[in-house]
């Protein structure tokens, strides 16, 4: 298969190197210095489950040059995505599949208003990874895995080969689930409490998971996401939030979200499409989300400014 790696980080980075090790056409769409490390040296990828190093690598900054594939994999932040969608028009054809695996639970929506329903499939992934320095991926923890399947959670062509894809690649477990909204759903339960409480102490999980008063806010914000999401359909188990504490409970005490050590840095988040998505999505359905808001409430001066810096010319050296 032809594959569109459309944001080239860690997520992007690793999936799209362990396709392009399996055989698979990919280019990775990026920018900076990244670009120019991947097309000069390559992408190199290191990792737990092995390194791999794809050299030379196909890479762009524009989609344009690329042209239609067959699938565009969207991993850049949550709050990217529409801009990504648009930017993506010019690979995407009558029979392409796009694959977001970005946290929330919003970005297949997105997609879908700005490039139609017909393209955009569910998914999600799971995956510590970052970029450690251009054209250098670092993998340090979770075993890498993807989940995907169609909106409506029907059987396709289309499904079953973009999982053999992934079925040929190391250090990849891909699966199709029953039900795409609640295994999407289920990793933006305990992401979502995660996140929010890493990002107002500044602590690790193994602290706030330990301390009564931060566990009660931990637990309370996995109550009102559970609220929220059985009030939009998705057909939670009843012990949805008791499962997703006890993977809080399991995670290494030092563990951290993407969207904590973003705000710890000053940089934009994905907290409108965290902690932020749950309070819309709650008055959309008539749940209050107090803990949510509250959280949502305390950091976003603080991401406002950090949106604003990033707005900025010469911010966007990646």
């Amino acid at each position: 298969m032809r594959f569109a790696i459309m944001g080239s980080g860690g997520v992007g980075g690793y999936f799209g190197a362990r396709l392009a090790e399996a055989g698979e056409d990919v280019t990775f769409i990026a920018r900076g210095e990244h670009l120019a490390a991947i097309r000069q040296d390559g992408l190199a990828v290191t990792s737990i489950k092995g390194d791999v190093s794809i050299h030379p690598a196909q890479a762009s900054d524009d989609p344009a040059c690329v042209g239609v594939v067959d699938c565009v994999i969207v991993a850049v932040k949550a709050w990217q995505v529409r801009e990504a969608a648009e930017a993506m028009r010019p690979m995407v054809g009558p029979d392409t599949v796009v694959l977001p695996l970005e946290n929330g639970v919003e970005a297949a929506d997105t997609l879908a208003e700005v490039l139609g329903k017909g393209p955009v499939i569910d998914g999600l992934c799971g995956i510590l990874a970052w970029i450690e320095a251009p054209g250098h991926v670092r993998h340090a923890g979770v075993d890498p895995f993807v989940r995907f399947g169609e909106r409506d959670n029907h059987s396709s062509e289309r499904i079953s080969r973009l999982k053999a894809a992934f079925d040929q690649a190391r250090g990849v477990s891909a699966e199709i689930p029953d039900d795409i909204k609640v295994a999407q759903w289920s990793k933006f339960l305990f992401i979502c409490a995660m996140s929010g409480i890493g990002s107002i102490t500044r602590s690790p999980i193994g602290v706030t998971r330990q301390l009564p008063e931060t566990r009660l806010i931990i637990e309370r914000m996995l109550e009102e996401i559970d609220a929220v999401a059985r009030a939009h359909g998705v057909a939670f188990p009843d012990d949805a939030a008791a499962r997703a504490m006890q993977f809080i409970d399991a995670m290494p005490a030092e563990s951290t979200s993407s969207m904590q050590r973003n705000i710890m840095a000053g940089q934009p988040s994905e907290l409108e499409s965290q902690n932020g998505a749950v309070v819309r999505l709650g008055r959309a359905v008539g749940i209050e989300t107090p803990t949510n808001e509250l959280i949502h409430a305390a950091l976003l001066p603080q991401e406002l400014a950090a949106r604003a810096a990033n707005d900025s010319p010469g911010a966007h050296n990646e």
